[in-house]
Formats: C-alpha cells, sequence, structure tokens
C-alpha cells in the first residue's frame, strides 16, 4: 500500500536542521530494512515543512514508522493512507 506523511519539524528539528538530510537517509534505509521503499521526499512551505511518498507492506508498518519517526523528536507526521486510481475503482465497484 501507498502512503502519504505530513511532517512539521519540532524546535529540535529546526534547530539541527543541517542534520535533516542524513535523518531522512536514515529514514530510508530503515523503510529498506522493513519492506517498504521512500518513494519521494519533499521540502514544502505552508502548514507542513515536508511530505513523504511511502510505499509499505502493511498498516502496521505504516504506523510503526510513524510512530519511530515521532519518537526521535525531530518531526510530527500525520500518515494517510494513499489509494490509487485502481484501488478507488475496485473500492466503488462493491457499492450497490
Amino acid at each position: 500500500p501507498t502512503y502519504i506523511s505530513l511532517l512539521k519539524y519540532t524546535q529540535q528539528g529546526i534547530k539541527d536542521i543541517k542534520d535533516s538530510p542524513g535523518r531522512i537517509d536514515a529514514a530510508r534505509k530503515a523503510i529498506e530494512a522493513g519492506g517498504g521503499k521512500l518513494l519521494s521526499y519533499h521540502v514544502t512551505m505552508g502548514q507542513y515543512d515536508g511530505v513523504a511518498l511511502l510505499e509499505l507492506p502493511d498498516d502496521n508498518m505504516a504506523a510503526a514508522f510513524a510512530l519511530g519517526t515521532g519518537k526521535l523528536g525531530n518531526v510530527s507526521t500525520e500518515t494517510m493512507r494513499a489509494f490509487t486510481e485502481e484501488e478507488f475503482a475496485e473500492i466503488v465497484g462493491h457499492l450497490s
């Protein structure tokens, strides 16, 4: 499944912002070790500081990623399951 993670830097994350590229790389390796893939990461302007597009094995791994990321204290996350057009068509195909 695909997930979108919206990230906001914490005060700790901003204080150590120069370490951010290394943290993104570490996150990529951790995701891959768990059987997932960081499809893309973008720094954004506005309400959120970053957006990650992830492919993860299941919802449990997505929850573990969000909790593990938050535990480090550099960002807070809001993670959503994203459905492809094909998945959406299958879902609505079950409606009566």
